[in-house]
């Protein structure tokens, strides 16, 4: 039998359930406790799109040096789903614990010399001790639990606080909940020796990446729409759909709160379920028109049937905002899986010319304080500005510092024209001209002043003064002047942020979003071994120049992202002047789960010839027949 694994606060423990057996909740309050332990911690929820039955995730990672990332391998895996147990046994890396219900007796086929099992009768207890079916079900989580906090070291006056705080006003279920947890800390503590070889430990030490452990546990999704609520947004319309319905839900929480007349009572906001997607954008653009902040969220089918409308608010000159929540595709596809494959279909979203902004958050605090910026900035270029998150951002928790927002901020409305600013012009007001050569032309509002600046919004061909036209010379003008903006916001869009390596090296990183993560992490390992990279994390599109000088400066960069098809290494080709085809390299991963660092270590010593990997799971002949 192989030694048990050996370490504090750095390890991965994954949960393997059955959807709808009330598993989450119980997950929830591990990772929960762990946090308020003070100990970096990182939950990832892997579960299917139907509603009950099918197998489902829980992926914990413990990481005393901060990384948030997916690392690869499972140091424990806690069982309690049959259908999934041979899949979820050839995961854990050898010497590390399966967790099981041992209420039957475990088959020899899934046994393994390499690592330990910990059985624990988990329905025998529950049909001793309850006698309603769904408490039997609700309850086998709450003791896996307290088992866990004895072999872990789990503070378990956390855990009794975590109880009391999640049925707060429900107090009869308080003292069940908690007696299960003591059923199982007992049966652990009684039945092994306590804790385990990997186990926890609070104040071990300073996580490295983390300054101070002044963290909250916040999700993508509701950092965006607290952003919204915060940039003045006031119209949300908007249909349905996984990993993006979470954001309208938070935007009308926040809403309640926040957007109520105090004399009137009355709403100051409007949220509007569409029939469709397209419908959406289109009650999002006719929003923006008449001066208020709209926007919508959605995912990759919903990008594809919002193309026509996102088409007209570039041509017409529309502010929008767009919250793109990426997921598997195409088509249907992994609706709760996740993946970085909409690049291409949001940048040049809609037939003809067309080139939308994209911000790309990689953090909770990123996704509140790019959807503030991406208001200002849709106004300012009276375009769309489409926000790429993705549903590991957007649905899992993560560990932020606490959001900041400056109070002396004020809206950036762009270039608009009062009554006022009309009144005063001795000039005719062109809707479509460039008057300071920045391709950004001036707008009115509606009804802004009783005989000026009115002008006719259309999506075909016009002129500067927004009459309709078919006269190729003016059409040519007007598309030009569109791509002088589009070279203007460059200049205002979020910048890269790039980190040169310990010593001079012409290899790099490029990555963007949440391959963020697991990317640094990579780049600390490979350092270690003597391989050094510059890196580049991309927040924005359209490239800003010093993009395009970082790719010329180097001869061989690793582009990281969670697609097939290497989209953004296309977009970087497609849209720099750099000759790059053969020093982009792609690095890519779209099964759905989050990259890991383990991964992309592993593949740039794979490139750089250098072949140290360690397999992350047995191979078949390790296990047991």
């Amino acid at each position: 039998m192989m030694q048990p694994k050996e370490t504090i606060n750095d390890f991965v423990i994954k949960f393997a359930n059955v959807n709808g057996t009330g598993s989450a909740s119980a997950n929830g309050m591990f990772a929960k406790a762990i946090f308020r332990m003070g100990i970096p911690v990182s939950p990832r929820n892997i579960f299917p799109s139907n509603i009950q039955g099918l197998p489902t995730w829980y992926e914990v990672r413990i990481s005393q040096d901060g990384y948030l990332g997916r690392r690869g391998g499972i140091d424990m895996m806690v069982s309690v789903n049959p259908q999934s147990f041979a899949k979820d046994v050839g995961e854990v890396e050898p010497g590390g614990y399966m967790l099981y219900d041992s209420t039957k007796p475990l088959d020899l086929r899934h046994v393994r010399r390499d690592i330990h099992y910990l059985g624990i009768p988990l329905t025998e207890m529950c049909l001793r001790e309850y006698t309603d079916s769904r408490q039997r079900q609700l309850f086998k989580n709450v003791i896996y639990v307290g088992a866990l906090s004895a072999l872990l070291n789990i503070d378990f006056a956390i855990l009794k606080d975590l109880v009391s705080e999640q049925f707060k006003g429900k107090e009869k279920l308080i003292t069940p909940n908690i007696h299960a947890l003591e059923m199982g800390h007992q049966y652990a503590s009684t039945h092994f020796q306590c804790p385990l070889g990997i186990h926890l430990k609070a104040g071990e030490q300073t996580p490295k990446h983390i300054q101070e452990f002044d963290q909250i546990l916040m999700d993508g999704n509701t950092a965006t729409a607290l952003g919204a609520v915060y940039a003045g947004a006031t119209v949300a319309a908007w249909y349905p759909i996984t990993p993006s319905t979470s954001v309208v839900d938070a935007f009308e929480k926040y809403c309640r709160r926040l957007r109520i007349d105090p004399g009137t009572g009355k709403k100051n906001y409007a949220i509007v379920q569409a029939e469709d997607e397209l419908s959406a954008m289109g009650m999002v653009i006719g929003a923006n028109w008449n001066g208020a902040r709209a926007f919508t969220a959605t995912s990759g089918p919903g990008v594809s049937l919002m193309s026509e409308f996102l088409g007209l608010a570039y041509f017409a000159e529309v502010p929008a905002v767009l919250v793109d929540v990426q997921r598997a595709g195409p088509s249907t596809g992994m609706p709760t899986r996740t993946q970085q494959s909409d690049i291409l279909a949001a940048a040049y979203a809609s037939h003809g010319d067309t080139k939308h902004v994209l911000f790309f958050p990689a953090t909770p605090a990123e996704c509140f304080s790019m959807t503030v910026e991406a208001f200002d900035l849709a106004e300012r270029l009276q375009t769309p500005i489409i926000i790429m998150s993705d549903l590991d951002l957007g649905m899992n928790e993560w560990m932020s510092p606490p959001l900041e927002f400056d109070d002396s901020y004020r809206y950036d409305r762009g270039k608009v024209l009062s009554g006022e600013d009309l009144e005063a012009m001795t000039e005719r007001f062109g809707r479509y001209l460039d008057v300071d050569g920045d391709g950004i032309p001036y707008r009115t509002y509606p009804g802004a002043h009783p005989t000026k600046g009115a002008y006719f919004t259309r999506g075909s061909s016009r002129d500067e003064y927004a009459a309709y036209t078919e006269d190729g010379d003016v059409y040519v003008r007007n598309m030009d002047r569109l791509l002088k903006k589009f070279e203007t916001a460059k200049s205002l869009v979020p910048e890269a942020k790039i980190k040169p390596a310990a010593e001079l090296t012409k290899d790099a990183l490029l990555f963007f979003g949440t391959t963020a993560s697991p990317a640094y992490e990579a780049l600390e390992t490979l350092e270690k071994e003597g391989i050094h990279l510059d890196t580049l994390r991309l927040r924005s599109f359209p490239f800003t120049q010093e993009v395009e000088d970082f790719i010329e400066e180097h001869d061989r960069i690793f582009v990281i992202e969670q697609n097939r098809d290497g989209q953004m290494r296309r977009l970087l080709l497609n849209e720099t002047n750099v000759e790059a085809n053969a020093k982009l390299i792609s690095v890519v991963e779209y099964d759905g789960l989050p990259v890991t660092a383990r991964k992309i270590a592993s593949v740039i010593r794979g490139a750089m010839g250098i072949n140290n990997v360690t397999p992350l799971v047995p191979k078949e002949k390790e296990l047991a027949s």
